[in-house]
């Protein structure tokens, strides 16, 4: 297994949670080096990671969500990202979508519009949109979660490998943990679980690059 790769992705941490979670052995490969990032590129030309390539079985995958399902079936273990139960696996999958769409989507944008090259003009405007939509979905999970140890129930699975990571890089772009208590007793939760914990250790060397990292 070849993990294609940022340190600092959102939709990485989320891939990174479900292989530490099962103690997947991968090699992983930072698109910092150009001859790497041509090997991404050809694999898979669309350009966006995480990607990743089983060479045992000739697989390329991409897409976070996907290739956590497909470590599910390939590499099952202790950790299940998608539940037997029809309906539980639906409201994992909702979860999953709702932190995706709902908080991650804004903090790209927020992300993006903080970073715009010199010259070119920034977007109050749709900063403004996306802080907005973020207080929405904190709302909405605050409801959704609050009688939940997990994002999706007593379970830790895929939706927890979406929450962990948006959440986390959310908070530090429009605060919640004062505001909704049972997202900010989830992130407690979830800070100390040590997949996630691990990946919060490894962004380290590279977190001075977030352009939130100090506020």
């Amino acid at each position: 297994m070849i993990l294609y790769y940022h340190p600092l992705s959102s939709y990485c941490w989320k891939v990174l949670i479900a292989l530490y979670e099962n103690a997947i052995m991968f090699e992983p490969k930072m698109l910092d080096d150009p001859a790497t990032a041509q090997a991404w590129l050809t694999l898979w030309p669309l350009g966006k990671f995480p990607l990743l390539r089983d060479e045992a079985r000739g697989n390329t995958v991409a897409e976070a969500s996907i290739i956590i399902e497909y470590l599910g079936q390939h590499c099952p273990g202790p950790f299940r990202p998608i539940p037997q139960d029809e309906g539980a696996a639906l409201e994992v999958r909702l979860m999953d979508r709702l932190f995706d769409n709902y908080v991650m989507t804004p903090v790209q944008a927020l992300v993006g519009d903080r970073i715009r090259p010199e010259g070119v003009p920034r977007d109050p405007y749709g900063a403004d949109q996306a802080r907005a939509t973020l207080k929405k979905a904190y709302a909405v999970l605050e409801e959704r979660m609050r009688a939940r140890r997990w994002a999706a129930g007593e379970e830790f699975t895929l939706a927890d490998c979406a929450a962990a990571p948006s959440l986390f890089y959310a908070d530090r772009i429009e605060p919640m943990r004062r505001g909704f208590p049972a997202l900010s007793a989830y992130m407690e939760r979830v800070e100390a679980r040590e997949s996630f914990a691990r990946v919060l250790r490894e962004k380290e060397p590279v977190w001075h690059m977030f352009p939130f990292a100090n506020g």
